[in-house]
């Protein structure tokens, strides 16, 4: 009998391409889940990559409308120089009181084109947010919780607050 005719080695004949072929199989699934794998990375790489770009967008933006803030910020104590003679020169029409008024609303001009805007909440309800009260005064005729007196304008930048305010509030009943 020969090797061929043996029964033996005939099933191993046979079942040697099955074997080939279920490690083909494995190899694949293998392949496949690395696959799968490396789409899941990629796709997790992407979307770090979509957030870090919207980061550092919002961080320029955010640089952009606060780059004037320590400059705008020095200017304050100007503002309040200029309104402050503003209240010496008194009420009468004089040249130098024309000229303080000018000085300062061509100065609130370039600080507002530049994002400034001015507190002055004489009247309006107290606001925590942008109005510290300094003290608190019975008021006939003024809503309770609302501002009686401004005793230092506030200044916010692009709605961000750089100085509360400092306000008087008219007492609750």
């Amino acid at each position: 009998m020969t090797a061929s005719e043996h029964p033996a080695s005939h099933d191993a004949a046979a079942d040697a391409p099955q074997d080939a072929q279920a490690a083909l199989q494995a190899e694949i699934e293998t392949l496949r889940n690395e696959l799968d794998q490396l789409r899941a990375q990629v796709l997790l790489e992407r979307a770090d990559l979509e957030n870090q770009r919207k980061r550092m967008a919002r961080d320029v933006d955010n640089a952009r409308k606060f780059a004037n803030e320590k400059l705008l910020g020095q200017l304050m104590p100007v503002f309040d120089s200029l309104d402050a003679g503003l209240a010496a020169a008194g009420a009468e029409p004089s040249p130098l009181r024309e000229g303080l008024e000018l000085t300062l609303k061509q100065l609130l001009k370039v600080a507002s084109d530049n994002g400034l805007t001015v507190l002055d909440p004489t009247g309006q309800p107290f606001n925590p947010d942008h109005h510290q009260a300094i003290s608190q005064a019975p008021a006939q005729g003024a809503a309770p919780g609302s501002v009686l007196q401004v005793f230092q304008k506030g200044y916010l930048l692009n709605d961000r607050l750089l100085r509360p305010a400092l306000v008087v509030v008219a007492q609750h009943d």
